[in-house]
């Protein structure tokens, strides 16, 4: 199925988190939080200005997010969990290819 999202609404597919800690314990699922990362399926066109002028995206598709815990709206498509949020609910872009300071 496909979605494209309206305006500056992102789809994003939520990202596992790990099963264990550092120090080798498995955490049941019990205990588990709903993961506050994805990957993002698909961006909107952008929010609209007071001008009328449509600003572009910062998030762009295939880049993994940080979100909060409790927003967006929860869907399922073929299967899978994945959650629409608004562009300003995008806490971070994970950059993966930055080292560590």
């Amino acid at each position: 199925m496909k979605v494209r999202p309206l305006n500056d609404r992102i789809l994003v597919k939520r990202v596992a988190e790990e099963e264990k800690t550092s120090g080798g314990l498995y955490i049941p699922d019990s205990a588990k939080e709903k993961p506050a990362r994805g990957i993002v399926i698909a961006v909107g066109n952008g929010k609209l200005d007071e001008h009328g002028k449509r600003n572009a995206p910062e998030v762009k598709v295939g880049e993994t997010v940080l979100f909060g815990k409790y927003g967006g709206t929860e869907i399922k498509l073929d299967g899978v969990e994945h959650i629409i949020l608004r562009e300003d609910d995008v806490l971070a872009i994970v950059d993966s290819n930055a080292s560590a300071a």
